[in-house]
């Protein structure tokens, strides 16, 4: 009967940890046909390449908002490797993630897709 508890007690925890898996953990396929992992890192969750030539790299940190929403900072190394200021927006498979400057005025956008 202990055995029987204590699986049942050691199921349940880790039930508990999968059902707290944020929603952007994964893996997606972004525009370029180059795919990405989003993994918890420290407080935040970090982008990085899985293939192409940046494979790898950290393109992006975001922390959790609320509401599927994310904000953090995004990386491009088409511009050299220029760090913005960065934002997400998850909509059920799609990731919308922004790379801004001067306080959000001018930003690019790209949709990553869920694998």
């Amino acid at each position: 009967m202990r055995r029987v508890l204590l699986a049942a007690a050691c199921f349940g925890l880790a039930m508990t940890g999968a059902a707290h898996a944020d929603p952007i953990e994964g893996k997606w396929r972004m525009p370029s046909g180059y795919d990405a992992r989003i993994a918890p890192c420290g407080s935040a969750f970090c982008l990085t390449y899985t293939n192409g030539p940046h494979k790898g790299k950290t393109f992006g940190q975001m922390q959790p908002q609320g509401g599927g929403q994310y904000a953090g900072s995004v990386t491009d190394y088409t511009k050299g490797g220029k760090q913005y200021s960065g934002k997400g927006s998850l909509s059920g498979n799609t990731l919308s993630i922004s790379g801004c400057v001067l306080g959000g005025l001018f930003c690019r956008s790209q949709s990553l897709s869920r694998l």
